[in-house]
């Protein structure tokens, strides 16, 4: 079984290590799939997930 530590330990990025710029891309939006699995049971079509903190939404 695995431990806490490695279930949850991927990457986690913030909006300061983020930069999005205007370019051209070879790919077509009907391509992109923007999906992720939130848990077994959930599939996010966008995945945004509120912060769970009462001081940011």
């Amino acid at each position: 079984m695995l431990s806490f530590d490695d279930k949850f330990s991927g990457e986690g990025l913030t909006y300061d290590d983020v930069l999005l710029l205007p370019s051209y891309s070879e790919v077509l939006p009907r391509e992109v799939d923007t999906s992720t699995r939130f848990s077994r049971d959930i599939k996010l079509n966008i995945p945004i997930v509120t912060a769970a903190m009462d001081t940011v939404t």
